[in-house]
């Protein structure tokens, strides 16, 4: 049956919102009426849907923390013997943002109809990825799909808890390196100035280092602004030129070589594979379809391509530790695990281990990055000051020397 977002006006002349189901557009209007509503907007679901779909940007999508939450609520009714239409009917009457209950009432029509969770949720690609369709998919074919919704959820709080980890790991720095290039905008472009001018009167040429900060000073007043905004601009071509598949493949190619941002690089990519291929094989995915899968979650393209390779191995007969050794890429750690996890027919329970592995060395190697950001960026800034300093000290310091002679 499908199901129709209204607005309407109750007997006071307030704003009513919410979804009903039914036949028509005509139904609802009149299920409203018999609620001593006045209808003013009656649109199904489903044709908002077709047009989000066109317009991507429009399209819904929510945090990480209420997809958890939607997921931990559906596996529960699940798990308690509800049908599945009558537990996304149940967690759609939960929902209090409109557009996620929207949604959910909208895969429900679909699960009404006939198709299965997993194409229901199709409809809305940028909320249920790949992944977490896959695993839908597999649960409702095993039998086990209030397991396999359990394990969504805490896959997904998990990441949420990571990235929300890295973030606040990063607020610090970042904060603290805005701060010090504010203090020295200020300094060259304010303070230096007026000390400048004191130089003027002094009728001798003045040291090196303080002519070189004058006209890094006099830079930033007369160009800085174009300079802002040109620098703007280079980001922005930066950001569509990296958009061109080849040069983002290269892009992405050299990433994983650079110093300290290499490592976190290739850290990130292959905890997240981990995770991943560890969770599918969990759910009874079949491997090259996890390899597939979670080789998509990669955010990195070279890897992407890598992984795409070795699945091919594996499909012709090769193990999966030897495929993906091959790429030179996966830690030597993870390879012996895997491998481990083969010859001994628990190569589930190795994964789990593996990802569990992959996600402390990330952690301890973005600890280990931030350790060495934060005393740099104190040294630069400081070395910038003293700069600063010793430029305006040279002068004052020349002219007491020439009066004491």
């Amino acid at each position: 049956m499908p199901a129709f977002a209204y607005k309407a006006l109750d007997a006071r002349g307030k704003n009513k919102s919410g979804v009903l189901e039914g036949d028509t557009a005509r139904q609802i209007r009149q299920q409203l009426r018999e609620k001593s509503l006045i209808p003013v907007e009656v649109n199904q679901v489903k044709e908002e849907k077709s047009v989000e779909r066109k317009l991507s940007f429009f399209a819904p999508k929510i945090s990480a923390s209420d997809l958890a939450l939607l997921t931990r609520q559906l596996a529960t009714l699940i798990e308690a013997a509800l049908p599945i239409e009558e537990a996304l009917l149940a967690v759609a009457q939960q929902c209090e943002k409109v557009k996620q209950k929207n949604m959910m009432m909208a895969v429900r029509s679909k699960v009404v109809e006939g198709h299965s969770l997993a194409k229901a949720l199709s409809d809305f690609p940028r909320v249920f990825d790949t992944l977490y369709r896959a695993m839908v998919a597999a649960g409702e074919r095993s039998g086990h799909l209030d397991t396999v919704l359990s394990r969504l959820a805490d896959y997904t709080e998990k990441r949420q808890q990571t990235s929300s980890q890295i973030t606040q790991a990063l607020v610090y720095p970042l904060v603290m390196m805005v701060v010090a290039i504010g203090v020295v905008i200020m300094l060259l472009t304010v303070v230096v100035p007026s000390i400048v001018e004191q130089f003027d009167t002094m009728g001798q040429e003045l040291p090196l280092m303080t002519r070189i900060l004058i006209a890094i000073s006099d830079g930033l007043q007369d160009y800085g602004i174009v300079g802002g905004i040109v620098l703007i601009a280079l980001f922005f071509l930066l950001n569509r030129v990296l958009q061109v598949p080849r040069i983002r493949l290269q892009w992405h190619k050299r990433q994983l070589f650079l110093p300290v941002i290499g490592k976190l690089v290739r850290g990130t990519n292959t905890a997240r594979f981990a995770q991943t291929l560890s969770i599918l094989s969990a759910s009874a995915v079949p491997l090259l379809e996890s390899m597939r899968i979670a080789g998509n979650v990669l955010e990195n393209l070279h890897l992407q391509n890598l992984v795409a390779g070795a699945a091919i191995k594996v499909k012709e007969g090769s193990s999966l530790r030897a495929s993906l050794e091959n790429t030179k890429v996966f830690p030597p750690m993870m390879m012996h695990m895997i491998a481990s996890g083969e010859r001994s027919g628990e190569l589930q329970q190795m994964l789990a281990r593996a990802a569990n592995n992959q996600e402390r060395e990330l952690e301890a190697t973005i600890n280990m990055a931030l350790k060495i950001f934060e005393p740099l960026l104190i040294v630069t800034m400081a070395g910038i000051v003293l700069f600063i300093v010793m430029a305006i000290l040279l002068p004052i310091l020349s002219l007491n020397s020439l009066v004491g002679m």
